[in-house]
């Protein structure tokens, strides 16, 4: 669900790369970067912050399909030939991001040899994320995806370093994990009695705890040699 690449390109490098087609902006919490069904047009990257990807079928039914850190692209399908948007990008919190246009990044990928290694790279990485996240939502039970849920939040927490604590809904974690609400308050109950998770003004997080627990709960899909 997450996916986190260590490029750490800086807005300087962007305008070096890309000039006067790469614009940069600054989003608050929830803020929509862009919505399912626009025109793809360009290409993102997030300088710092978090931003959320998710796909509505109807107003009632809808999937976080992603949560990206800082160092992530999005958007790239239209690199690939989609003109409108798949699903809607918005802002976890306060984040930057810098919009890449889609004929300059196309340049700059052809002659910019290094980059296009980088950006390669981190769509490999996207695709093996999401294989991962295909089998665990296919084969492993609710309880396990919501631990790798929160131990996402985790890292967002480790990362961000937000002034406040992290606030997140029971119905935001039922709809990343991909089952009910009820079942997540079920789990998350259980998850604070064994020190888990924690609620001080926001949630808190035992990142330590969370993996021991995944190890030790090993993925139901049986690998053979």
């Amino acid at each position: 669900m997450a996916n986190k690449h260590p490029l750490g390109f800086t807005s300087t490098v962007f305008r070096k790369k890309f000039g006067s087609a790469m614009t940069g902006r600054s989003y608050r919490d929830n803020e929509v970067i862009f919505a399912q069904g626009d025109t793809a047009d360009a290409v993102f990257y997030v300088q710092s912050g978090t931003v959320k990807l998710t796909v509505a079928a109807t107003r009632r039914k809808k999937a976080i399909i992603a949560v990206l850190l800082s160092g992530s692209f999005f958007g790239e399908g239209c690199l690939g030939g989609q003109s409108l948007r798949m699903y809607t990008a918005r802002s976890i919190g306060q984040s930057n991001v810098n919009r890449l246009e889609k004929e300059s990044i196309v340049r700059t990928l052809k002659r910019d040899a290094q980059f296009a290694a980088l950006f390669n790279a981190y769509l490999l990485s996207r695709v093996i994320r999401v294989e991962e996240d295909l089998v665990d939502q296919f084969f492993n039970f609710s309880e396990k995806r919501l631990a790798r849920v929160l131990l996402l939040f985790g890292q967002i927490i480790k990362e961000s370093k937000p002034e406040h604590p992290l606030k997140v809904s029971q119905a935001t974690l039922a709809e990343m994990v991909g089952t009910t609400r009820a079942r997540v308050s079920k789990f998350m109950n259980a998850f604070k009695k064994k020190g888990f998770v924690t609620y001080n003004g926001g949630l808190q997080i035992n990142s330590a705890l969370i993996s021991a627990f995944l190890q030790n709960r090993p993925m139901s899909v049986i690998r053979r040699a």
